[in-house]
């Protein structure tokens, strides 16, 4: 039964990035392409997240300096339990954001949103578009709720989220620490999946 709702679980993946890499243009008309993660992203994404300001990595568990971690996120990505897409403008990757499930357990039907930019092209919806996307990819999977979480400063992403859909649902003061000891609030977001009737109950 487990192996069966893997199956399905791969296949609704497979669907979700057909549509993949598709190619828009910014609020300011840079173009740009949205694609999933591929195994030769090892050095532009590493470059992408040292110049992300670290206050804004706070939820990111693994060190980021260590080159291997991103050799093995790129070279055996596990689209099932984290799935990311990344925006480039020519070779550069300017975003990314990536959706987090559960196989099993109590909130096997929330997926949790993660999502950075760059500093040089804030402003200009690259947050939106592509937690936009990860929203859609969500639907699909039949995922019922999606969770953001994230520190007090990021007011770009959190009003990114807010346009879209998220809501607050908690503000905790000074509840987590950065790799300085520094303490931040805790702004958890959630949103509400209308899901497809036809893709019902693959999350749960």
């Amino acid at each position: 039964m487990l192996e069966m709702r893997r199956h399905e679980r791969i296949i609704m993946i497979e669907f979700a990035l057909e549509k993949f890499p598709i190619s828009l243009k910014l609020r300011d008309g840079t173009a740009v392409v949205v694609r999933p993660l591929n195994k030769r992203d090892e050095a532009k994404l590493h470059k992408f997240f040292l110049a992300v300001p670290e206050e804004e990595r706070l939820f990111i568990k693994q060190p980021i300096f260590e080159r291997a971690m991103f050799r093995k996120w790129c070279r055996h990505p596990d689209f099932e339990s984290n799935l990311p897409l990344l925006m480039l403008h020519g070779n550069k990757v300017i975003g990314e954001a990536t959706l987090h499930q559960r196989a099993g357990g109590w909130k096997r039907h929330i997926g949790l949103i993660g999502v950075l930019t760059h500093p040089g092209y804030r402003g200009r919806d690259v947050a939106k578009i592509l937690v936009e996307e990860q929203v859609q990819i969500a639907r699909i999977l039949g995922l019922r709720k999606l969770e953001a979480e994230l520190n007090g400063e990021r007011k770009v992403a959190i009003l990114a989220l807010e346009q879209i859909g998220f809501s607050r649902l908690m503000c905790l003061e000074d509840y987590v620490l950065d790799m300085k000891a520094v303490p931040h609030d805790l702004i958890v977001m959630g949103m509400n999946l209308k899901v497809d009737e036809e893709y019902a109950g693959v999350g749960g």
